[in-house]
């Protein structure tokens, strides 16, 4: 009978020992996996001295909490001078705005009056040669009156010769000697009025000369007046390109000063999440720098596991398989999934990989990271970190 007895517990021991070993073929596991976490650093956007540190190691802060802040007074002194700059230039912008319109009017209306200067001067010219043909004429003309009044004195006085011996001789009366005589006084006289009309002539004949050089004179102004005139489109052109270069330092200044008002923002600096503070090391009264880290935010709601699996472990492990996670920290179990499994060994992702190109090569089997998710809920009382050790047993089967 205890031979029956001892016969049944050794084949009860024998199934059971094969059900256990089944299941255990249906797991995979592995003791060197953690709990990882992104472990945000905060560091100062803009170097300042610091006034005050409103949290401490440990301490559990929201998003948006303020954890430093830096002394705001040169931050402001920068805004006031953005927003002079800023005001400087935009009268400058208006100043150059204004000078749009009045340099077109204003070239327009030197270029109306240039060509109608320009055009009186031609008419008076016109006019001054004509004036100039005129003198020119009674010039000859008087010259000739001159030459038919010296030969009628020639005449006249060669007639009182004649006429002098005749009276002698009582061949002509008295009478007719004196009027010889007169009509040569005349023709003497009209001489004399010609050559002074050939006088006045000349002068008109100058007269009419200086108003052509006068009117040829204003002419050549009035010509210079239009080609310069004439650039008034140029002009135009170069007033508008001051109101781009205008409107271009505007928005250059207008960027300073959101750039300052940005930086007096940057002076206070807030939680970007949700987490525990970690690794302080500020203090108020120190000055900081661009970039440097004063702090760190564990976050606790976004936690994974990496498991380091040897590579003769992920035969049959997929994305998606369901996952139980023992912590050794608590002693108690979680429920993961497989997230993703990396797409080389860690040996390959180290600062140094290992190089076995020397001949002497020793096969070492090699550990593939996995992520493995918490799911939902699982860590609601937020008592996971990152570090933490974790036996994750995926089920393969």
């Amino acid at each position: 009978m205890k031979k029956i007895i001892g016969l049944i517990v050794f084949v009860a021991v024998v199934i059971g020992g094969y059900f256990i070993w089944r299941e255990m073929q249906k797991t995979e596991s592995t003791d060197d996996a953690e709990i990882d976490g992104n472990v945000v650093a905060i560091s100062a956007r803009v170097a300042g001295h610091v006034s005050e540190v409103l949290v401490e190691d440990g301490q559990t802060v929201k998003k948006g909490d303020v954890l430093v802040k830096l002394d705001p007074k040169d931050f402001e002194i920068a805004i006031e001078r953005a927003k002079a700059d800023l005001n400087n230039e935009l009268a400058n912008l208006q100043t150059s705005r204004n000078d749009v319109p009045l340099t077109t009017a204003t070239t327009s209306s030197t270029l109306n009056g240039a060509r109608s200067t320009r055009q009186d001067a031609a008419e008076a010219i016109n006019y001054a040669e004509q004036q100039q043909s005129v003198a020119q004429a009674r010039l000859s003309l008087a010259q000739a009156n001159v030459k038919v009044a010296e030969a009628n004195a020639t005449k006249a006085a060669q007639d009182v010769e004649r006429y002098k011996a005749l009276v002698a001789k009582d061949e002509i009366s008295k009478q007719q000697y004196d009027q010889a005589v007169a009509a040569a006084e005349a023709a003497k006289a009209t001489v004399d009025a010609q050559k002074a009309a050939v006088v006045e002539a000349q002068h008109g004949v100058s007269a009419a000369a200086v108003a052509v050089e006068q009117a040829r004179a204003k002419l050549g102004h009035a010509e210079a007046e239009v080609q310069t005139a004439m650039t008034g489109p140029q002009q135009v052109t170069i007033s508008q390109s001051e109101v781009a270069v205008a409107q271009a330092k505007v928005a250059q200044r207008q960027a300073d000063l959101d750039q300052a008002l940005l930086n007096l923002q940057y002076t206070t600096i807030t939680a970007p999440i949700d987490g525990i503070v970690g690794k302080k090391n500020i203090n108020p009264g120190q000055n900081v720098a661009v970039g440097q880290q004063m702090m760190a935010i564990v976050p606790l709601d976004d936690l994974w596991v990496t498991a380091n699996f040897k590579e003769t472990q992920l035969k049959e492990m997929r994305v998606g398989q369901k996952v139980k996670l023992s912590v050794d920290a608590y002693g108690r179990d979680y429920n993961g999934t497989v997230e993703s499994i990396a797409g080389a060994s860690g040996a390959k992702f180290s600062l140094l990989p290992p190089e076995n190109a020397t001949g002497n090569y020793v096969k070492v089997v090699q550990r593939i990271p996995v992520r493995i998710a918490f799911d939902p809920g699982q860590n609601s009382d937020h008592l996971l970190r990152p570090g933490m050790s974790v036996v994750p047993s995926v089920r393969v089967r």
